[in-house]
């Protein structure tokens, strides 16, 4: 099945009037991503399992430290997301140093390189959120259910060499997301902050939590058939 999804790339780009050797670099790239599938999925449990751990405890904070406010709740998510991207790169070069393979890597790129126009976007937002402060009234909810969004784009564009449940789980969050704002805009009543700190929690925390463990017992399954 993998020779012929290789053979069909081939055929596709070539068919665009790719040169050879440009069709045949991008094809051994998408080679290795599909070989390395089995090793993405070890290695993206615990970084989903971590960073759904820290979404989660992230959300319990404003219970007991008061984060009002567009531009508090902004840099206080942006904050947490900084620190979950620290802790899956953290993961992620571990776990190439523990394969003795290199930690930026062409398919690694290409992951990167799939993610990042999401992740700008959210950043924009959040910045743009940040420096207008209350000048936008109650947009916390808003940005929230737009970085659910954005970010369900970003992971269900990097999964196109992953397994199927990236995927998945990215276009859950963009159906979730979707489905949420436009709630709220046709109640004519935007949720107050405290409400978008429990959207972070459920969709970026219990998330990729659940979807942690999922991958976590599932690739245990594997392991012992």
């Amino acid at each position: 099945m993998t020779n012929l999804r290789l053979h069909f790339f081939y055929f596709v780009l070539q068919s665009k009037g790719m040169e050879t050797s440009w069709a045949s670099e991008n094809l051994q790239t998408i080679r290795t991503l599909m070989e390395r599938t089995a090793l993405y999925r070890r290695a993206l449990a615990p970084i989903m399992i971590v960073t759904g751990s820290i979404g989660l405890a992230a959300s319990v904070v404003p219970l007991f430290v008061p984060i009002h406010g567009n531009r508090g709740f902004s840099l206080f998510w942006m904050g947490v997301s900084l620190i979950a991207l620290v802790a899956a790169f953290v993961l992620v070069r571990r776990q190439a140093l523990k394969e003795a393979e290199p930690f930026w890597s062409p398919p690694t790129r290409r992951v990167a390189a799939a993610l990042k126009p999401g992740l700008l976007i959210g950043c924009a937002a959040g910045i743009g959120v940040a420096v207008s402060g209350e000048k936008l009234g109650p947009a916390a909810s808003l940005l929230a259910l737009l970085w659910i969004g954005v970010y369900g784009c970003a992971l269900h564009a990097a999964g196109f060499f992953m397994q199927l449940g990236i995927r998945l789980f990215g276009f859950s969050l963009v159906i979730a997301g979707t489905l949420a704002f436009a709630a709220s805009i046709l109640s004519g009543k935007l949720p107050s902050t405290e409400a978008a700190h429990y959207f972070m929690g459920v969709f970026f925390g219990l998330g990729h939590l659940a979807y942690g463990i999922y991958l976590s017992f599932t690739e245990k399954r594997r392991n012992a058939t």
